[in-house]
């Protein structure tokens, strides 16, 4: 597998009663670890989609029949819960009631269109409650009422629409997806509510291993294309290439379906088959091929010597075990006394902060590693470790448009400090700092972006990135002949040092 094709790793398994992670490169979507309490130590990643999918895509959780009668006071507490905390925490104050009543509303009328109806259609009886009631049976916080009006003059609708089929609708659901887009309402792609099925996916984030087919995948693609598959895994086994578009998942057609969506369909338990519809250039029609999935452990770090004793080092995430991971890497490169290092945080969509500083600290000797600003103007900052095994070599570090995040961190503070030469491409720019918050009732999380991180000299990357010092392009045609030029220019930069 080339190193310069790895675009992001399938790391979340979707196990029937325990909890299971997805986590993936820049291109996907990363979602954050929970706990009972909010995390502040944690780096979402980017871009996030969740407020994207569609209703078709979610599987369905039909636990409250659309025409069965419901306590929407119970049903509605995550939504004003969710409220409360944006107020109390999102990083650009005040948040408006009038951008999360229309969010709220615009999710509700998204999910209905999907589902082939539309308010206007609703034949509501003489006598139904009027919105007004159903906003006081909500609990609709007073100073929310006029700013949720036209909520729930939809809503009102949603027990009289013509539904195909309406066993497979839920007042539980159409709350969720409103949630969804009241959160998106703000217009931050990074703060988002996760329902209970992406929160059980969420719970081991970042952990190194999961339970599914072993492939590196693109996700941004029409259809979900494998990059390769991982070494000694069934995606190997049975014979999945560089360049396959899943085009179905279990007989079930993936077009127009987002790749991060596709990717919770392959995941599952290990010991169960998954059977993919496989287009592949060089053949005349699409194929299916059954794989059992199985439990697969990810390192996120790997090394090795090059060639002109160079140590080459690759990181493919910022978890819970990185930090450890690297120096271990580190001793055992170093004791080959090499003349330089190349770090690639090529497509390392980033995770932990902590983890970033402890991995920064291994490079830099002494001083800051990032800056937190928060919506109150107060700034937090955050200091080098210190005792850093290669704080005096030589050093490359190789970024690309997925390098997003915690990378972002290394990379700035490396370049701010001119401890090393950037080169590659310009980076993502994901400056901002998630917690993430359990919501009541089990009716999944909701994370927000609590603060914007600045590099050492007080960069502000977010929704810029960072220009490496040497740009280089790496094209379709160079991953195709098997080139990396950007590895290349690394090389030669530390053999010229």
């Amino acid at each position: 597998m080339n190193r310069n094709t790895l675009i992001i790793i399938i790391v979340a398994a979707l196990a029937l009663v325990a909890a299971a992670c997805v986590c993936m490169g820049a291109a996907g979507v990363i979602f954050f670890q929970l706990a009972d309490d909010p995390i502040t130590d944690f780096l979402d990643e980017a871009p996030a989609q969740l407020d994207d999918e569609p209703v078709e895509t979610i599987p369905q959780q039909t636990q409250t029949p659309i025409e069965a009668n419901i306590d929407l006071g119970e049903l509605f507490q995550p939504v004003w819960e969710s409220r409360l905390l944006l107020q109390d925490n999102y990083v650009d104050q005040p948040v408006q009631d009038n951008e999360l009543g229309q969010g709220a509303l615009s999710g509700l009328s998204e999910a209905l269109a999907e589902l082939g109806v539309d308010v206007a259609d609703a034949d509501i009886p003489e006598g139904a409650p009027s919105a007004a009631e159903l906003a006081d049976e909500a609990g609709t916080p007073g100073d929310a009422r006029d700013a949720f009006a036209d909520f729930w003059e939809a809503w009102r609708a949603v027990p009289y629409l013509p539904y195909e089929d309406p066993s497979t609708v839920s007042f539980e659901r159409l709350m969720q997806v409103s949630l969804r887009g009241m959160v998106g309402g703000l217009g931050d792609a990074h703060t988002g509510y996760l329902d209970p099925f992406q929160l059980q996916q969420s719970d081991l984030s970042l952990a190194g291993e999961y339970e599914g087919i072993g492939a590196w995948v693109d996700p941004t693609s029409d259809y979900l294309t494998i990059v390769a598959p991982m070494e000694g895994s069934p995606a190997e086994a049975a014979g999945l290439l560089a360049g396959d578009r899943v085009i179905a998942v279990d007989g079930q057609d993936m077009t127009d379906i987002d790749g991060n969506v596709v990717i919770s369909y392959i995941l599952g338990p290990a010991g169960t088959d998954v059977t993919l519809t496989i287009e592949r250039d060089d053949e005349a029609e699409p194929f299916d091929v059954t794989i059992t999935r199985a439990h697969i452990v990810v390192e996120s770090v790997s090394g090795e010597m090059l060639e002109g004793d160079i140590a080459y080092i690759q990181l493919q995430t910022f978890g819970a075990d990185t930090a450890g991971e690297l120096r271990d890497v580190l001793e055992d490169l170093l004791a080959e006394d090499p003349i330089g290092i190349i770090l690639d945080l090529r497509n390392n969509g980033g995770g932990y902060l902590n983890t970033a500083v402890q991995v920064v600290s291994e490079f830099i000797e002494d001083g800051v590693a990032l800056h937190e600003e928060f919506g109150d103007g107060s700034v937090q900052t955050y200091d080098l470790q210190g005792n850093g095994l290669a704080t005096d070599i030589p050093l490359v570090i190789l970024v690309n448009p997925g390098t997003a995040s915690a990378s972002e961190i290394v990379a700035g503070a490396v370049q701010d400090y001119e401890r090393g030469i950037l080169v590659g491409e310009t980076t993502f720019g994901k400056g901002s700092v998630q917690i993430g918050q359990n919501l009541s009732n089990g009716q999944g999380a909701l994370r927000i972006t609590i603060a914007r991180w600045l590099t050492p000299d007080m960069r502000q990357i977010h929704g810029v990135g960072l220009e490496p010092d040497v740009v280089i392009e790496l094209t379709e045609d160079d991953i195709n002949a098997g080139l990396d030029p950007q590895l290349d220019a690394a090389i030669q930069l530390i053999l010229e040092q």
